[in-house]
């Protein structure tokens, strides 16, 4: 799933405002935080909002942007803000999301997900990635493995799609904590370790080997064989066993540097 964003900054580069916005695959351009600016600008898919220093002024040209009564005013505007503003933000912006600046690529992508195929906007985003018998849905965040709902927390979900995203791919544990936990993660890379032995779980016996251990370095999702046959010792088309069931959150404990 590729976008056009119009990020409105000052600045010549949008990874000075987004970092993440340089590990995504999106189409990106910059523009200055001006309404005239927006005339040439072209189709956008989202604008982001460079809102981490002139608070006023970001708060300012959020309102004229969503409530122009037009087709602009339909476009889903996400302010970036720093940490320090965000007691500043309120409804009166009238944005439909935030985001910190340093906020991971997992999450910027999930957030601009939803603002994209949220009811009332005009952009329509096909979100399903299938590789071998799994198929991810972007749009509702579930997965499901030959017909089965996998139940998976939402940091679950990210890593499996990360991998899977990337199939045949070698990740670090350090470049995983990077992706899908974010620049702003304080826990170490053993929550990685974690997760990925509940996801081998999750996806039973039969399938625990799609997420491969690369010994000394880290992990990958397995590229699916061209093609698959029956399950040795199950009966194909027959019920499948009930994931284990876990706790709904993703905190580490100790892991989780909370």
């Amino acid at each position: 799933m590729s976008l056009d964003l119009l990020v409105l900054t000052a600045e010549s580069d949008a990874t000075s405002v987004l970092p993440a916005l340089d590990l995504l695959p999106h189409t990106v351009r910059v523009r200055a935080p001006e309404v005239t600016a927006l005339l040439d600008a072209g189709h956008r898919d989202v604008i982001l909002l460079d809102a981490r220093t002139d608070l006023a002024s970001a708060k300012s040209l959020s309102r004229l942007l969503k409530g122009a009564g037009d087709e602009e005013s339909s476009t889903p505007v996400i302010a970036v803000v720093g940490e320090g503003g965000l007691v500043a933000v309120s409804s009166e912006w009238r944005t439909d999301d935030i985001l910190l600046p340093t906020a991971g690529p997992a999450e910027v992508d999930a957030r601009l997900r939803l603002a994209t195929t949220r009811d009332g906007s005009t952009t329509q985003v096909d979100a399903e990635l299938r590789v071998g018998d799994l198929v991810i849905d972007e749009a509702t965040y579930t997965a499901r493995l030959r017909k089965r709902t996998l139940e998976l927390t939402y940091k679950e979900f990210e890593l499996l799609k990360y991998l899977a995203q990337h199939a045949g791919r070698v990740f670090t544990r350090a470049q995983l904590l990077q992706e899908v936990w974010g620049y702003d993660f304080f826990g170490g890379t053993r929550t990685v370790d974690v997760h990925v032995r509940r996801l081998r779980a999750k996806l039973g016996p039969e399938h625990e080997q799609m997420i491969g251990t690369v010994r000394n370095v880290g992990y990958k999702f397995e590229r699916p064989a061209k093609s698959s046959g029956p399950i040795k010792g199950g009966t194909p088309g027959g019920p499948s066993a009930p994931a284990p069931s876990f706790a709904e959150s993703d905190d580490i404990g100790e892991y989780s540097g909370r």
